[in-house]
């Protein structure tokens, strides 16, 4: 009897010594530094915000936050190696609008499930865009473009980031919700386009907002319309694509954390609270605020539910466009 004490005894000792450091080093998390991975080139607006926050954050933990860039096929490259990381809490990623809701439907092969691969912790913040033309334009409104789009169909250009960015999805769902027919020229990014339109090379285009706005103070480019849900304070005189009568017109470039699937809940709890801590800042509110951009912030589950629904959403946009890489 006592034998069989001292056996069971032993079992248990041996199960708790298994168990415990696994349970000290989730309550110990992060026991190391924290490697974020950019799936865009430095200097970027993924990259500026993944350190900014990521500075504010690993104050929080104690550890460092490493941005690592990863940049590459439309940020395919940078997620599809956050999908093959260890799910240990220890490689993140910042989460984008291309490679989450869009990529999917343009790419042959992704190399990564943008809803089945990730683990969704939370959304960082909404870029919205803004339709611009030259001031030397006569395009004073958006009325004035539909009219003169449809009084010469095709005849009016405008420029994109490239096939299936923000700014060329913002440009077909305007064409879609308006029934007319612009010229859509692609650049290989928003800075080449923005020149081209500086330049006269193009007639209009929609911007990100913090990249237009110094071009909009410089009295270079006229705003016509902003794809945000409500105006503005960055330009409080500029209507909304929803109140110029095309509501489907709401468009953000939109970023946020993410890991590899199957994260320990506890991890994903942890992180989720710092990074809303982190965007309840003032300097770096300001920051994304003042730019433009919109904060995010809120739960896992709604930033899954925002990927899933941005997901279906361009997927129907892209189909009825005919959107394809060329």
């Amino acid at each position: 009897m006592h034998r069989r004490t001292l056996i069971r005894s032993s079992a248990f000792m041996l199960a708790i010594s298994a168990v415990g450091p696994l349970a000290l080093a989730q309550e110990a998390y992060p026991a190391k530094p924290v490697t974020m991975v950019v799936s865009f080139s430095a200097g970027g607006n993924n990259d500026v915000r993944a350190r900014q926050i990521g500075g504010e954050v690993s104050k929080m933990l104690g550890k460092a936050i490493i941005v690592e860039n990863k940049p590459g096929a439309s940020g395919n490259i940078g997620h599809a190696y956050l999908a093959r990381a260890g799910a240990d809490g220890y490689t993140l990623g910042i989460g984008a609008m291309g490679p989450l809701a869009v990529n999917s439907w343009i790419f042959p092969k992704l190399g990564f499930d943008p809803i089945k691969d990730f683990t969704p912790i939370v959304l960082i913040e909404k870029a919205p865009l803004v339709l611009v033309t030259r001031v030397d334009k006569p395009y004073k409104s958006v009325a004035d473009v539909i009219a003169a789009a449809k009084a010469k169909p095709g005849a009016i250009t405008i420029g994109n980031a490239g096939t299936g960015g923000a700014h060329h999805l913002s440009g077909e769902l305007f064409k879609q919700q308006s029934g007319i027919d612009l010229l859509a020229v692609p650049y290989k990014g928003g800075g080449p386009a923005a020149g081209a339109l500086l330049a006269g090379e193009i007639d209009m285009m929609f911007e990100q907002t913090y990249a237009a706005l110094p071009s909009i103070q410089g009295g270079k480019i006229r705003p016509l319309a902003v794809t945000s849900e409500k105006r503005l304070p960055s330009l409080p005189d500029v209507p909304t694509m929803t109140e110029l009568g095309f509501p489907k017109v709401t468009v953000s470039n939109w970023l946020g954390l993410i890991g590899p699937k199957d994260m320990p809940p506890a991890i994903v709890k942890k992180l989720n609270e710092s990074f809303n801590t982190a965007l309840a800042i003032p300097d770096l509110r300001t920051k994304i605020t003042g730019l433009g951009n919109e904060i995010g912030g809120g739960t896992p589950e709604q930033f899954a539910a925002l990927i899933a629904s941005e997901n279906k959403r361009w997927g129907q946009v892209v189909k009825s466009a005919n959107i394809k890489l060329d």
